[in-house]
């Protein structure tokens, strides 16, 4: 295997990473969400909701996460749980008024200053970076590893 390959793309992943959580949290300023707030609301918007599970799906936050940012969120009256009427054990995460209206107000500024960043950017090289970031991907999801990091079987 050759390691300096190997490190030299983590690191890439690692810094670019970073870069796009600063350029995001900059962009949050003032906002009063967090990250996984603000994805639960992004996510959300232009929605009638979603169960707990298809938001957690559709989101970067984890499953064991999820309640306490709905909860978070809940508090700030930004999202409410109604009855699932398909299922009434289950629940349905939407947006309050107030959520829509914060929603109405951040996603089309997060998306401005977006179109900046990529201003120089032409069809192709967003087709580039969409492959290569699919391709990425794919190595993770379809990685077989036999062992766990703490060296328990799968």
């Amino acid at each position: 295997m050759d390691n300096k390959h190997l490190l030299a793309t983590i690191r890439q992943l690692a810094l670019c990473y970073q870069a796009f959580d600063r350029f995001s949290t900059k962009q949050l300023q003032g906002s009063g969400l967090s990250h996984r707030q603000f994805d639960i609301i992004a996510t959300l918007g232009n929605t009638q909701g979603m169960s707990p599970k298809e938001l957690g799906e559709r989101t970067l936050i984890t499953k064991g996460t999820l309640t306490g940012v709905i909860n978070r969120l809940e508090d700030k009256n930004l999202v409410q749980r109604i009855p699932s009427p398909l299922d009434g054990r289950s629940q349905i995460i939407q947006l309050t008024p107030a959520g829509e209206a914060q929603f109405d107000e951040i996603f089309p500024l997060l998306l401005t200053a977006m179109r900046k960043v990529f201003a120089n950017f032409k069809a192709s090289d967003y087709q580039r970076v969409q492959n290569a970031l699919q391709d990425l991907r794919a190595v993770f999801i379809n990685e077989k590893v036999g062992k766990d990091i703490d060296g328990d079987s799968q």
